[in-house]
This record gives C-alpha cells, sequence and structure tokens, in this order.
C-alpha cells in the first residue's frame, strides 16, 4: 500500500538526471499604464501565443486569466528554470507579435512594462491560485 502511494505521489514531481521536484510560479502583469487593452481577438491571440510558448519551453500552463487591463499565469517549471526567464519569454513573444498583428497597441510606448509580480506556490497553494484564476470574476 505504502508503494502504491510512493508512486502517485511521485508521479506528479518533474524528473531529471539530478533532481527530482515540482516548481510553480504564479505571475501577473499589466499592459503599460494598466491600458484595457486585451479584449477580443487580443485576448484570444495572447492566449494562443502564451500556451505556444510554454509548449516549446517544455513548461506547463495550469491556469490562465487574460482580463483586460492584466494577465494571470500558473506556470509549471523544470528546477533549473529561473523565474525572470519565463515572465522574459512570455512578456517579450507576446510583446513582439501582438503589435505586428494589432498596428493599434502601437500606440503604447510599449506592450508591457518590464515589471512583473511572482509568487512561487506550494500544493495547496497552487490549488487556491489556480481556482482563484480560473474564477470567472475578471469581467472584460
Amino acid at each position: 500500500m505504502l508503494n502504491v502511494y510512493m508512486r502517485k505521489l511521485s508521479e506528479k514531481y518533474r524528473r531529471t538526471a539530478r533532481a527530482v521536484g515540482l516548481a510553480n510560479v504564479h505571475l501577473v502583469w499589466i499592459p503599460k499604464r494598466r491600458k484595457p487593452v486585451l479584449k477580443g481577438a487580443v485576448k484570444t491571440r495572447l492566449a494562443t501565443i502564451l500556451n505556444q510558448v510554454a509548449t516549446e519551453k517544455g513548461w506547463l500552463i495550469r491556469a490562465l486569466e487574460v482580463a483586460p487591463d492584466h494577465v494571470h499565469v500558473l506556470v509549471e517549471h523544470a528546477s533549473n528554470t529561473a523565474i525572470h526567464e519565463i515572465a522574459k519569454a512570455f512578456k517579450g513573444r507576446s510583446s513582439r507579435l501582438l503589435r505586428q498583428e494589432f498596428p493599434h497597441l502601437c500606440k503604447l510606448p510599449s506592450l508591457w512594462p518590464r515589471s512583473y509580480f511572482y509568487d512561487t506556490t506550494g500544493a495547496v497553494t497552487t490549488a487556491r491560485i489556480e481556482a482563484y484564476i480560473n474564477d470567472p470574476h475578471h469581467g472584460e
């Protein structure tokens, strides 16, 4: 019985040659000047871009919410990935592509400011953050 429990417990962790663990980070960022520009086609395209970046990097987006004036992402990543690399990848690619595809976003000096919020999570906190992000309290 203990072996079955340990096996199920270990299945949820990421494994590398030298590490076993679970790393989740909750990221939040806003458009420059907190402009409510993340609506309609921009919102849909942003979600697609973030999912593409995560897939390419081997990350798992556990929850994603794009509100008109901010973005929440809960990302499971490898232990050797720095949080600033995750934010840079998401914000850099999305800014470039969104500004190419939606010229009205070029009116802002940049799509995203350099800052962002992050919080690392544990198993219980991760579930709470996931529920919070998936809660439809972010109106459009």
